[in-house]
């Protein structure tokens, strides 16, 4: 009797381990399952988004908007010119990358205000002088000057400060004389004298009124024409004072 009851009791302990073991086991099988459907989601649902895979989605057509034509889809293929309106007195204006010179050397009322230039001969009266600059002259040129009547010995003076840079006799200009300006930007220059001053040599700085020479015919002036051939140029380097670019002196002496 003692011996059925106790092989009751373990057959229930066995059966009883046997179904906690089987439990175990559902719940593992259960579990993978599901991590096996959310991997196999995952995929499918990143194949999607991705364009792999075997999945497709169709959206429906939609009509797009027509575009709307941006500023340059209306422009003309021939451009059209710009035109600037510059004001009398007011800067010209100076293309981008470029930087404007410090003053423009075809104005001459730039310089206005700022030169106080003499007339360069003894004497002479600014409201006697004409102005000769746009003048033709032989072989095709401009005078790019005004000439001074006067007698033959009349004293000529530095019209401003500067050094002399050179005393040049010239097949055009006669015996002739460079002036430096005291800011180095301008050449004075006097031409067709009959002589220079004395003592007078290139290096040597001449004061405004100074004497640096005399009134006459040398050069092509002709003979008995006498009168003193003076101009203004802006000059960028003031070592090649030849080629620097006329201005007007008329408007300068008669301010």
């Amino acid at each position: 009797m003692v011996f059925r009851e106790t092989t009751q009791a373990r057959l229930k302990v066995l059966l009883l381990i046997v179904v906690v073991i089987a439990g175990a086991a559902l719940a593992v099988w259960f579990i993978e399952k599901r991590n096996r459907a959310q991997l196999q989601a995952s995929a499918s649902e990143h194949a999607a988004q991705s364009g792999g895979g075997s999945i497709s989605t169709t959206l429906p057509a939609t009509p797009l908007p027509s575009p709307t034509p941006d500023a340059s889809s209306t422009l003309s293929t021939t451009p059209t010119p710009q035109v600037a309106t510059v004001m009398p007195g007011a800067a010209t204006p100076t293309p981008e990358g470029l930087q404007p010179p410090a003053q423009n050397p075809s104005n001459v009322e730039s310089f206005v205000g700022t030169l106080k230039l003499i007339v360069p001969v003894a004497g002479v009266r600014s409201d006697q002088l004409l102005d000769t600059f746009s003048d033709a002259r032989s072989e095709g040129r401009v005078h790019d000057a005004i000439d001074i009547p006067a007698p033959a010995g009349t004293p000529v003076l530095a019209t401003a400060d500067g050094e002399i840079v050179r005393l040049f006799q010239s097949e055009r200009g006669g015996t002739t004389i460079y002036q430096l300006s005291a800011d180095r930007r301008l050449i004075y220059y006097y031409a067709h004298l009959q002589r220079y001053a004395d003592g007078l040599a290139a290096g040597k700085f001449a004061r405004q009124g100074e004497v640096i020479g005399y009134v006459g015919d040398t050069g092509n002036a002709g003979a008995g024409n006498f009168h003193l051939h003076f101009s203004i140029a802006v000059v960028s380097d003031p070592k090649r004072y030849w080629e620097g670019t006329n201005i007007n002196p008329y408007p300068l002496l008669r301010r």
